[in-house]
């Protein structure tokens, strides 16, 4: 139960970054009438694979009315900080969102440490819900474990494109370091890509 109110907490806030950086840098390109140069599609694509998570993990339990309430209040003033945070410094919003993606990696790895010599060993080889083994195209007989090592992956992917946009310049051309899924590209293939 603590696990799972943890991972649906955490990714109840774990979208807003993407959603909010994308919607700000969408705006600007508009009113700049310019390319963005690939930045917002990836944000957005993490934002949606963030959800992609909650609605897998609420599959497993369903938050009560206190539990939203908490979502509702913590997303408020999380959205508006960051809202704020990145009209003032992009880069330092994206190495921020970079060391909380680096949190919820460990966490997620505590998570699987756990189901697979902990308390949480039988749970970890319950069968994967049907929404996930659709998004992540795993095996018909995927576990729980199997659920949870999808979902650190993707927070670690989160982890580096933040560290990585934290770098860049904000017009850089964000398609040269990420591959088509938003993953960030190796050295042979970035020089490839130049």
């Amino acid at each position: 139960n603590k696990v799972l109110n943890r991972a649906i907490f955490l990714e109840t806030v774990a979208a807003v970054p993407g959603m909010t950086a994308g919607m700000l840098r969408h705006l600007q390109s508009l009113r700049r009438m310019d390319h963005d140069h690939g930045w917002i599609h990836t944000l957005l694509e993490e934002a949606e694979n963030e959800r992609m998570h909650l609605l897998t993990f609420i599959q497993i339990k369903k938050p009560d009315l206190y539990f939203r309430l908490c979502v509702i209040i913590t997303q408020g003033i999380f959205m508006n900080a960051f809202f704020v945070g990145y009209l003032i410094s992009p880069t330092f919003c994206h190495r921020f969102v970079g060391y909380l993606e680096e949190e919820a990696v460990k966490t997620y790895e505590s998570i699987i440490e756990h189901l697979e010599t902990g308390e949480l060993q039988e749970f970890g080889k319950e069968p994967a819900p049907i929404i996930a083994i659709d998004y992540w195209r795993m095996p018909a007989d995927a576990t729980m474990r199997d659920l949870f090592l999808a979902v650190r992956a993707d927070e670690a992917n989160h982890r580096d494109v933040n560290h990585t946009f934290a770098t860049l310049p904000k017009d850089a051309e964000a398609s040269h370091f990420f591959d088509h899924s938003g993953r960030p590209l190796k050295n042979a293939e970035l020089k490839h890509a130049q």
